[in-house]
This record gives C-alpha cells, structure tokens and sequence, in this order.
C-alpha cells in the first residue's frame, strides 16, 4: 500500500488541533478536580472551625436557670422571683437517675483580677471539680481545681486564656504565683487555654475559675446557685429526661411544672444536632457539585476523543492496514483518555492542595493551626481511583468507533 506526503501532513494536521483541543477538554477535568477537593477540604476546616466554638463542651447536656414565674401557682402569682439552691442538686441526681452528672456553678461579672502591675478585667465562676465533664479545661499549665479545694475552701484559681496573657506577658508557668480578685488573693494552679465560644456565663478564655464553695463565702452567695449544669448519661437523650427536670425543681420551689420560663433550660443537645445536620447537608452539596463537575469534564473528554478519532480516520485505517488489530486500536484510544484524564486531574489535585494549605496556614494562632483544611491520604487516593474510571469510561465510546473503522471505509474517506 502506498502512502503519499499529502496523507503524512493530514494526520499531522490532525495531531496539532487536537492538542488545543485535548488542552481545553484537560481544563475541565482540571476545573471538576480542583472543586471537588477544594470544596472537601474547605468543608472540613469551616466544620472544624464551627466545631472549635464548642471545643471542650459536652454535647449531651442542659444548662438549667431560673426566671420569673409566668404562671400563678398555689397561692402564688405570677412574676415571682426565685432562686435554685445547692440542694437542688442531689434533688436532681436523687429523682432522676437518667442524670450523669449535675454540678451547680455561681458568676461574677464586672470583676478585675490583677498580678503587680499588670489588669485584666475578668469573670469569675465558682466551680466544682466535676465541671470538667460540662465544659472540658484544655490546660496548658498546673491542674484544674480538686475536691480537696472545695473541703477545705483553698484560695486557688485557675485562668482562662485571655486573663493568663494579659497578667503575665512574659509567659511561663504561673503556677503558685500569686493574683488578686478584687479584694481576694489566690494562689494560680492552672491556666486553661481553652478558647471555644461556646461557654457558660462567660467565655472560657475570660474566666478565673475558683472553688464554689470559697465564692459562696466570699461573696456571700449562702446556698444559692445561679446554674445547674446537667449531663445524661450515655444512651439517655436531654429531651427524654427536661420535662423530669423540670418537674423536680417546679416541686421543690412551688412553681406551675408546665412553667418553661421559670424554669429554664437549655438543651444543647438541640443545638448540636442542628449543627450535625447543617454539615451534613453541606457536605452532601459538596459531593454533589463537585463530581457533577467533575463527570461534565470526563463527558469533555469523551467528545473531543470522539472528533479525534472522526478525525484520524485516515491514520486509524492505515493502521489497520498495515496490521494493528482492533486490541492495538481499542488501547490506543483509551490509554489517550486515560493520560489526558490523569493529567488534568493530579494537576488538579496539586493545586487545590496548594490552596488549601495556605488556608491553613492563614488559620494558624501561636503556632497551632486551629482549623485543617488539607485532605486526608485516603481521600486523595479516593480522587485519583475516580479519575482512573472516568479515564476509562470516557474512552470506551470512542475506542469502540475505532474499531468498527474498516481499512477500506478509511481509504475510501480519504
């Protein structure tokens, strides 16, 4: 069979267009790529950053406070002010055995804490030791506060973040150094670097956590409490167990049970599963529009593959001709898709990872990143298995019009 020079410069011809056109098709599957783990990566560290606000706090709990009564009750009208009490608690832990963990904590506002020189306007809480299981301290230095500060009334303290680095700015251990509380000294046992938002009268990072049986002295607080802080215990819902809340404090302090403002609580349980189902439907729209993108670039590079091989006719009859079988053809083609796919896709990849990685380098504070953007190993893999079995799909309609090109067709075409 004879080959002229004019059939060599049609293929050739053929070769340089679709090279533009392989670049604009390997765009897509680039720009699909990049989404995708762009958008997963970037879900995850807008989770972590959301979740970071709750950092520490229990997620099963209820935070219980009193208001003014909306209700008359046995004698009494309404708009009664009222107080909870430190024996309410065992009343709690005594009537309703669901409960895990019930601690009472009073509040100070508008105080000053000070350390030579230096202020800081602060919040004090008195405290039980069991209120690490409410809100977890993330203690840089010393310990938290122990059963026998409260037996024996201790003048310790522990800082939270913001009050730590305004008294001593130099840093280290403040640990047995002393400060004072308006006009009571404490000793420091621990610094908390806790820095949710989510917090209880206060946030974590403005607190000195004292023993609330030294503030119900000092402040002359008696058996009041402001709060009781309420856990279930594992496998009991806060919803299930509110209304038998409610009813033990309504009975104790004669107050109408179906009251809900008098007796206030607030289930963080509700607000914990609103923030599981607003990520899950994030990240749901994120796999959504990303392999969306990412199957409309696979669909690109299946059609330029088709105009390819529309295109390279000739070159495929001639290869016929000359004795390439219809295997040589059907991995020709798809070993193009395959590359092209691949290609464009680990480029993808890098550069989201790029990107992704100066997020996170933007969410960095005191040299710990606060937020990960990166995606995880298995993700990554995850990506470059899918864009493998798009290569392949993305060729097999193409390779199959290969193969049912007839050397005879192909040179008739020409």
């Amino acid at each position: 069979m004879k080959i002229d020079i004019d059939t060599y410069k049609e293929i050739l011809d053929t070769l340089t267009r679709n090279k533009s056109r392989s670049f604009l098709t390997g765009f897509g599957v680039f720009w699909g790529v990049f989404m995708l783990v762009g958008l997963i990566g970037g879900g995850k560290g807008l989770q972590e950053m959301l979740s970071n606000n709750f950092e520490g706090f229990a997620t099963n709990s209820a935070i219980v406070f009193n208001q003014p009564t909306t209700k008359a009750f046995d004698g009494f009208r309404k708009g009664r002010d009222w107080s909870m009490e430190y024996k309410d608690v065992d009343r709690l832990k005594a009537q309703v055995p669901e409960v895990g963990v019930a601690v009472p904590l009073l509040s100070g506002w508008g105080s000053n804490a000070t350390a030579g020189d230096k202020k800081s306007s602060c919040v004090v809480k008195g405290v039980l030791p069991d209120y690490v299981k409410i809100e977890t301290p993330k203690l840089l230095y010393g310990r938290y506060l122990n059963d026998m500060d409260m037996q024996q009334c201790r003048k310790v303290c522990v800082l939270g973040k913001r009050v730590y680095k305004t008294l001593f700015p130099e840093g280290g251990d403040p640990c047995g150094r002393m400060i004072r509380v308006d006009s009571v000294y404490y000793s420091v046992v621990g610094v908390d670097y806790n820095t949710g938002n989510m917090s209880i009268n206060g946030r974590a990072e403005e607190v000195v956590a004292i023993p609330i049986t030294l503030m119900q002295r000092a402040y002359n607080y008696g058996n009041k409490v402001h709060l009781i802080c309420v856990t279930g215990k594992p496998g009991v819902t806060m919803s299930s167990i509110t209304p038998r809340i409610r009813e033990v404090l309504a009975r104790s302090h004669r107050i109408d049970p179906t009251d809900e403002k008098a007796i206030t609580v607030f289930n963080t349980e509700v607000m914990f599963g609103m923030v599981d189902s607003l990520f899950t439907g994030v990240n749901f729209l994120i796999w959504l529009v990303g392999i969306g993108t990412l199957l409309a670039g696979a669909i690109g590079v299946s059609n330029i593959m088709m105009v390819t091989v529309r295109e390279r006719t000739t070159e495929i009859g001639i290869r016929r001709a000359i004795g390439a079988t219809p295997r040589n053809i059907l991995s020709q083609i798809i070993s193009e898709s395959i590359i092209l796919t691949a290609v464009a896709g680990m480029s993808g990849i890098l550069f989201a990872v790029i990107i992704l990685q100066l997020a996170e380098m933007a969410n960095t504070t005191d040299g710990i990143i606060s937020s990960h953007f990166q995606i995880s190993f298995w993700t990554a893999v995850g990506a470059v298995a899918l864009l493998s079995a798009l290569g392949v799909l993305a060729g097999l309609a193409p390779a199959a019009r290969a193969m049912s090109i007839k050397p005879v067709d192909a040179m008739r075409d020409e």
